[in-house]
């Protein structure tokens, strides 16, 4: 088993009626769009919908918009030409050029910049672009699966998204389901990543898991879902003593020496710097589970960009 289809080990209803989705689709000439939260599975996703299309020997190209900032998005889709820009010494080759006769898995769609969707929509409707710096028209023939755990309806609402791109994007909506929903499964993969860790560890022997750890794992909501799973289950695998795994710790940012909360006012501190205070930390945790990114960190605090830039501007010493 590979490192791409241990995401997909289950029997539950719910993710046996996903599979049958994604395999209905694959074959399919069009755009599909995989909805799902964080750590769900939407790559590997794509990844099935390419290897059980007529494209799988050709390439497919993954785009992970997330670790783009807005002005690189579109010569890393589209190429450029030398001299396009500052520093654009040699020409490139862009992605959709690279994906020719195969697919181009955009994840986190929602982060592309406006003027880079308008782009793409040709794309996906006439099967041209041009090059960033070029007036040459080039063609190609790419299936674009997308990718994202935001409401883009939401975002074509506040003008974020264009409706156009999302009406060709959505031929098909798969919607990957949360690890919370799949039951037993979360135990089907919990003993295949304990296994797998004691491997590693060099132990013989396959770990157990108490009952106390099991109520555990069933009951805990799993939000970065099958990726923090896998996590906290070689965690508890290399941190115990035996081959019983007694308990699982599913926040490793738990500080044993931070003073316990109350829900006493603190009237030593004024309202403003109390409020500054909150902003603050909004805005750290914002960043923290969007890694940084400001654009995604300000879909999860529900503002605009300009607005999030604001905010940002007005604490960035304290961040």
């Amino acid at each position: 088993m590979d490192k791409y289809s241990e995401t997909y080990i289950g029997e539950s209803e719910v993710f046996q009626n996903f599979l049958r989705q994604l395999s209905d689709a694959a074959p399919v000439n069009r755009s599909v769009l995989i909805v799902g939260e964080r750590g769900s599975g939407k790559e590997i996703a794509a990844r099935r919908l390419h290897y059980l299309s007529p494209r799988w020997q050709k390439n497919l190209v993954t785009v992970n918009l997330a670790a783009l900032t807005p002005t690189l998005i579109e010569s890393e889709l589209f190429g450029y030409e030398s001299g396009a820009f500052t520093g654009a010494g040699k020409g490139r080759v862009g992605r959709f050029e690279e994906a020719q006769g195969g697919t181009l898995f955009l994840d986190e769609v929602a982060l592309i910049p406006m003027p880079v969707q308008e782009k793409i929509l040709r794309v996906v409707e006439y099967g041209t672009y041009e090059k960033v710096g070029s007036s040459v028209t080039q063609e190609v023939d790419v299936r674009i699966v997308a990718a994202t755990n935001a409401n883009l309806k939401q975002l074509c609402e506040k003008g974020l998204f264009k409706e156009d791109l999302l009406d060709r994007l959505s031929f098909e909506v798969i919607y990957v389901p949360p690890l919370r929903e799949r039951g037993e499964d979360i135990m089907r993969l919990a003993t295949f990543f304990a296994a797998k860790m004691a491997l590693e560890c060099g132990r013989s022997e396959i770990p157990m898991f108490s009952e106390k750890a099991i109520g555990k794992l069933l009951s805990y909501p799993w939000p970065g879902n099958v990726r923090e799973l896998k996590n906290a289950v070689e965690r508890a695998v290399y941190k115990s003593k035996s081959s019983t795994i007694d308990d699982i710790v599913t926040n490793p940012f738990e500080n044993p020496f931070a003073p316990t909360s109350s829900t006493e006012v603190d009237f030593s501190v004024d309202l403003s710097e109390a409020k500054q205070n909150l902003e603050l930390l909004y805005l750290r945790e914002a960043l923290r589970k969007s890694e940084g990114n400001q654009r995604k960190a300000a879909m999860i605090l529900g503002l605009s960009y300009d607005s999030f830039r604001g905010l940002y501007r007005k604490h960035k010493g304290l961040i």
